[in-house]
């Protein structure tokens, strides 16, 4: 009995040693292929219908409100949510129902900003905007993110506070484009009402240019102000390859 006893117990000892070495050198490479090969699938998934129901909703929201009757261009209307969404997601909006669209493709004697809710279907106001005397005259050719360029800046912002300087009733804006507009707020440019642009211009050689302010009617600018202050998107659009791509709201 003796004889027989001592080399199982050994061989069970040696069984059991050789397991748990085997286990343990297995598991972290078992646990980081498995990371590799479902999570970062799993997450691109996710993106893409993310990306997807984005798309679906902003082409949706764009035919029941019949915005291309009203000049919008649909990939306006894509872009302008795609990015409200990214921003939205990074907690960067206070106000995510209001989304405004100023479309720089379209002549400015066009009306060619859109303050759209997205929450209930609704085209809140579409009016008139001017863009930067050294961006074009009817049509917007070059945009600039550079100090007293008087040049209008592409991207997408947040809307600040109000205040009262020169202009009457004007309304700060954040820009959140890095190298396309985030020199905004330094370069002062704001929503503001002047008597430039209007219903009363149009028939102006062109309409009046601001020094790069997206500036509307001053009759309206009050309302136009009010509905889109403190935290919601604002995007100019202009169909530009270079912004496209570099877009950190877009791409981000």
């Amino acid at each position: 009995m003796k004889k027989t006893f001592l080399p199982v117990a050994a061989l069970c000892l040696a069984i059991a040693f050789f397991t748990a070495v085997k286990a343990k050198s297995i598991k972290p490479a078992s646990f980081a292929t498995n990371s590799i090969s479902v999570t970062a699938p799993v997450k691109e998934e996710k993106e893409e219908t993310a990306a997807a129901t984005a798309e679906a909703f902003a082409m949706n929201l764009y035919d029941s409100l019949k915005l291309d009757k009203m000049g919008l261009t649909k990939e306006a209307m894509l872009y302008a949510y795609l990015g409200h969404q990214n921003l939205v997601k990074k907690g960067q909006v206070n106000n995510s129902d209001i989304l405004t669209i100023c479309d720089f493709s379209q002549s400015s004697s066009r009306k060619r900003m859109y303050i759209v809710d997205v929450k209930n279907f609704k085209v809140l106001m579409n009016t008139y905007v001017a863009h930067g005397k050294n961006s074009g005259l009817t049509h917007v050719k070059s945009f600039s993110n550079v100090h007293e360029s008087l040049q209008s800046s592409m991207g997408f912002y947040v809307t600040k506070q109000t205040y009262t300087g020169k202009h009457g009733l004007s309304l700060r804006l954040d820009g959140k484009d890095r190298g396309f507009n985030d020199n905004a707020e330094a370069r002062a440019v704001v929503v503001h009402g002047a008597d430039y642009i209007g219903e009363h211009r149009l028939g102006s050689a062109y309409m009046g240019r601001s020094f790069g302010c997206p500036a509307v009617p001053q009759a309206q600018s009050a309302k136009v102000i009010n509905l889109i202050k403190d935290g919601t998107t604002l995007f100019i659009y202009y169909p530009s390859q270079k912004y496209l791509n570099g877009s950190n709201v877009l791409n981000g």
